[in-house]
């Protein structure tokens, strides 16, 4: 018997990675959704590149729902994204564009999926950023794409957003994880003031478990400091 049944968006990459890893550790089924395979997961689905965001939708649901077999999921997670600079002087298009395909297009597919597969009283989490609370002039596209996805987390918390009874939802808002590729490039950096991708892991695995759920709908910024991370729920 499994501990229940997780689905992890972006589960191929850093966080995604580490969050099946940790779930599979405490014997959840999970599952991994992602532009290419988590060999570690119980089951994969592989978005289609170059579809539609409503095609993209339609293939994960089906997908997933073949998968479970009219089983229900105690969480969906989602921590696809990624990072794009750039003001509005050069290719502001293209790059709101794939920031809006990495966060929001997965954001509002994992909210469709909870929507249809999640079990009462289960979890979904989204991944937000902290500095889209703000102005983010140097990095206009990405700003604009998590502030969407701070949006979204509100409003599924609301009533009659579609989600099933008694579920959570949240957003987490990480300043800086500490992935191998934010090491590489930043090799100077205070790691100390980095959110290690287990404790993100371990979050989720609580708040699955309805252990210290914070309030729904809350975007709850991953403050480190020394080390330590706390959670600091945004206005």
């Amino acid at each position: 018997m499994s501990a229940g049944r997780v689905v992890v968006y972006g589960g191929k990459g850093a966080l995604g990675s580490a969050c099946v890893d940790h779930f599979k550790a405490n014997n959840y089924w999970v599952g991994s959704i992602d532009l290419s395979e988590n060999e570690k997961a119980d089951f994969s689905v592989v978005v289609p590149r170059d579809v539609s965001w409503e095609d993209q939708e339609s293939a994960v649901i089906g997908k997933v729902g073949e998968s479970l077999a009219g089983q229900k999921l105690d969480a969906v997670i989602c921590v696809a994204g990624g990072w794009a600079g750039g003001n509005a002087k050069k290719d502001l298009a293209k790059n709101a564009d794939l920031m809006w395909r990495q966060s929001v297009w997965s954001s509002s597919i994992s909210a469709a999926l909870a929507a249809q597969h999640l079990k009462d009283g289960g979890l979904l989490a989204l991944t937000g950023a902290k500095p889209a609370l703000e102005g983010t002039p140097g990095m206009i596209g990405y700003g604009m794409a998590k502030a969407a996805v701070h949006q979204l987390t509100r409003s599924l918390a609301g009533e009659n957003s579609g989600l099933p009874c008694d579920s959570l939802v949240v957003s987490i808002l990480p300043v800086t994880l500490d992935t191998p590729m934010n090491r590489k490039w930043m090799p100077k950096a205070d790691f100390g003031t980095w959110t290690p991708l287990t404790e993100v892991a371990q979050l989720f695995r609580k708040w699955t478990q309805a252990e210290d759920r914070p309030k729904n709908g809350s975007l709850l910024q991953l403050i480190t400091k020394d080390g330590v991370t706390q959670l600091v729920a945004a206005n």
